[in-house]
């Protein structure tokens, strides 16, 4: 029965860890679903923007008070977790606070660690009242009703509890008290525990050391079901984030072919294949579906944080229209999930189902009403790229349904007569100038 504990403990950690891995698996997989792009050049850049905006925070904190408290949570969590280790190597052996014997150096780092609890702790209370309270504009769109709200206020309650538990720990460990070092704040608590009997105390510690490590735990799986998934793909979305001006679109391949070779006068577009031959069969132009996207474009729709900056900068969304950047990406997100649940119950194969992105989950008038001015874009502080979500959209509505806005569609038809956007001839162009 001695091992009892140890043994609970791994079965524990081992079960944890391993419905996590199968999540992540099934996470690349769904990631994986879309078409292929080519994001190895320009390493140095990569790992610089990697740097700077997922582990620098240096886009977070554009905006002030949110970026500071961000970058707080963002550090507290980060370094708090590095007990974790010491956690995990006492419940495996059976030890207590096997890192303790390094003396002064082991009280810097749980005193560090107990000041960050604290600090994390009221910039969560703060986070709460900002959403809840103070209620800020883009946190009420009509997006974020429903689970994407409780699912930002349940991990603030997830780390309010997990902070709470790591300093009642410490408080009511009488060994660790006893060593008058790193309790900086702990101290003040183990007063609150005066009246209770040893025996007591020791409880209330080993029930708030298994709560913690539980805790962090059910905290780790709970992410794949939750927007602060953003914690592990912020860095590989940074990463593979675009390199190129903001500005700049991609060329469709396709077309770009098909131009080249009508401006090219020794081509003969009506000329057969060679014999033997295959006639390349044409591919869809743009996206209707998940599967359509790339791979990058996947990767950020389960990056968004669901903050609203790209929201609340897009100006179309600020003169009444129905797009939302942050919705765009909630919806992709939302649809590849249903692509991945719908492949995992038809055995590893994905059936039809009659819906796609476009039409069941993004309408036309979103996509219409972007002004494709990249405000969402450089707003968005991990790198994601609505805009070219958008555009991949659009050009699928243009290309393959010919469903252009009528404005559009003249335009196209007065380039493709007169060369220019306006119904005027080449010829008479110049008027104006005689009048």
């Amino acid at each position: 029965m001695d091992y009892l504990p140890q043994i609970l403990f791994a079965i524990a950690l081992v079960a944890g860890i391993g419905y996590f891995a199968r999540n992540v698996k099934k996470l690349m997989r769904n990631i994986k679903l879309g078409r292929d792009v080519d994001v190895s050049d320009n390493k140095s850049q990569r790992w610089k923007n990697m740097a700077m905006i997922a582990l620098g925070q240096s886009k977070m904190v554009k905006r002030p008070i949110a970026g500071l408290l961000h970058v707080i949570v963002y550090v507290g969590f980060v370094v708090i977790n590095i007990e974790v280790l010491e956690i995990i190597i006492d419940g495996l052996t059976g030890k207590h606070r096997i890192f303790s014997s390094a003396g002064a150096i082991y009280g810097f780092l749980i005193g560090t660690f107990e000041i960050l609890a604290v600090l994390v702790f009221v910039s969560v209370i703060v986070f709460w009242l900002r959403r809840n309270v103070i209620k800020l504009k883009r946190f009420l769109s009509s997006e974020m009703k429903g689970w994407p709200k409780s699912d930002g206020n349940m991990i603030l309650y997830f780390e309010m509890v997990l902070m709470t538990l790591f300093l009642v720990m410490n408080a009511t460990d009488l060994k660790f008290q006893a060593m008058d070092s790193g309790n900086v704040i702990s101290q003040h608590i183990t007063p609150w525990f005066s009246n209770f009997s040893e025996h007591s105390i020791h409880l209330i510690e080993r029930t708030a050391w298994w709560l913690h490590i539980l805790g962090i735990l059910i905290f780790l799986n709970y992410l794949y079901f939750s927007k602060h998934l953003h914690i592990l793909l912020a860095f590989p979305n940074t990463y593979y984030g675009k390199l190129t001006p903001k500005g700049q679109f991609e060329n469709n391949e396709a077309v770009t072919k098909e131009v080249k070779m009508m401006m090219d006068p020794n081509v003969d577009p009506f000329a057969t294949p060679p014999e033997g031959a295959e006639a390349a069969v044409p591919a869809k132009f743009g996206a209707s579906d998940v599967k359509d996207l790339s791979w990058v474009n996947l990767l950020n729709a389960y990056t968004c944080t669901e903050c609203g900056r790209c929201t609340s900068e897009c100006p179309a969304n600020q003169t009444g229209k129905k797009l939302s950047p942050r919705k765009i990406m909630m919806d992709t997100r939302d649809r590849l999930e249903e692509v991945g649940k719908n492949i995992d119950a038809n055995k590893g194969e994905f059936k039809d189902d009659g819906k796609q992105l476009l039409g069941d989950y993004i309408t036309n008038e979103e996509l219409w009403a972007c002004t494709s001015c990249n405000a969402c874009v450089e707003a968005c502080p991990v790198s994601i790229d609505p805009l070219n979500i958008i555009m991949q959209m659009r050009q699928y509505l243009v290309m393959e349904q010919s469903a252009a806005p009528m404005e559009l569609n003249n335009m196209m038809t007065n380039i493709e007569n007169n060369g220019a956007p306006w119904p005027y001839n080449q010829m008479d162009r110049l008027n104006w100038k005689d009048e």
